[in-house]
């Protein structure tokens, strides 16, 4: 028998080590590359998705009714949230969303998302420089089956690419809310949640998770004017209770002129939702005498009359809600920018308006927060 030499043998071991090797990464079960949209995959917080599954806040046949400036901010999911039940230990997902300019609002939540699992915030995630989100959480330590929340960007397209999660596990719809119907946002920048920290703080947000209910955020950022087209748009959506909360963006006059009509255009549709208008919170310029801050005062006034005005002409189902009940002079450091609300001004906003959409929603009585 003619015996092997060393370097033959060697090289036979490492071919049949490595080669093993390989042999087992290869059957090793590959992980689950979901594309998106997929049916196990609910999208929440978009008021056309079925007739249009597209992540935007506007459909594409409304586009020449709107504002240039409203039609390219709607492009942004601010509020849209991808709810599903899955029992992977991690999971990741792949989008382009937008790159970063120096900006009011904190780079987290205009190009970031954020992701909530059984109601409680898990973590964060950022795109590179060339827009690209890649990100890998880790869920838990067993296989448990768990309510996953992802909220979108509030400012900025994004294109979703695919969830991974691990081989074998299951995915599936995420679980019903308890409305049938979701609560409507129309507003500002403050609405659309201009200058909180993260997508998943803006107040609509928080109201979402509390009161365990689907919301639409058509919150324009500078833009929240109440022209026509846009309560025609809101109208189309059949909603719980619809929440006016335009009071930042215009002069008093306007604001005077197109509420009325906005509230028409609703009512004609849906005479009996119940209608929730803010007023105006806190804001400095107040005691500086500066036009903003007249147009604040002004405001405070003018809001709370137009409505009454509406409940003496008969609408049994419109509701006032104080500016300072959201965030009051004693409140003022909830403010970024002597305007804007930051996250906490966020928290106390959405902690303002729960007791009156407890009221016309009919759910139990607010919990201390």
């Amino acid at each position: 028998m003619k015996l092997m030499s060393a370097t033959h043998l060697a090289r036979l071991l490492s071919a049949t080590l490595f080669g093993g090797a390989a042999l087992l990464i290869a059957e090793e079960p590959a992980a689950q590359h979901i594309s998106f949209p997929d049916p196990r995959i609910t999208v929440s917080g978009l008021g056309w998705w079925q007739e249009q599954p597209k992540l935007q806040r506007l459909p594409d046949r409304l586009k020449s009714e709107m504002p240039p400036k409203v039609w390219k901010l709607s492009q942004a999911p601010a509020g849209v949230r991808l709810r599903f039940r899955t029992n992977t230990v991690n999971l990741s997902i792949e989008a382009i969303t937008g790159t970063y300019k120096l900006a009011p609002s904190p780079a987290m939540a205009l190009i970031g998302m954020d992701v909530y699992v059984d109601g409680r915030y898990l973590g964060s995630a950022l795109p590179d420089e060339k827009a690209v989100l890649k990100k890998q959480w880790t869920l838990g330590t067993a296989t448990t089956m768990h309510e996953v929340e992802i909220y979108l960007p509030i400012g900025a397209p994004t294109v979703l690419k695919e969830l991974i999660i691990d081989a074998g596990s299951a995915l599936e719809p995420g679980a019903a809310y308890t409305q049938e119907k979701p609560i409507v946002y129309y507003g500002s920048s403050i609405t659309q949640g201009a200058q909180a920290s993260n997508p998943g703080v803006a107040f609509p947000c928080f109201l979402g998770r509390w009161l365990n209910t689907d919301f639409i955020n058509l919150g324009f950022s500078g833009n929240g004017m109440g022209e026509p087209a846009l309560a025609r748009a809101v109208a189309e959506i059949s909603a719980a209770v619809y929440v006016i909360d335009y009071w930042a963006n215009p002069p008093p006059e306007v604001y005077e002129k197109t509420f009325p009509e906005f509230i028409a255009i609703i009512r004609a549709k849906h005479p009996e939702t119940p209608i929730v208008v803010t007023g105006p919170y806190y804001n400095p310029s107040e005691v500086f005498g500066s036009r903003m801050g007249q147009y604040q005062l002004e405001k405070r006034k003018l809001i709370p009359r137009l409505v009454e005005e509406k409940q003496k002409a008969g609408d049994k189902n419109i509701h006032y809600v104080d500016g300072f009940d959201l965030i009051s002079p004693d409140q003022s450091d909830a403010l970024s920018d002597a305007r804007h609300a930051n996250s906490y001004g966020m928290f106390l906003y959405a902690r303002g308006l729960e007791p009156v959409l407890r009221k016309v929603l009919r759910l139990p009585a607010v919990p201390a927060r």
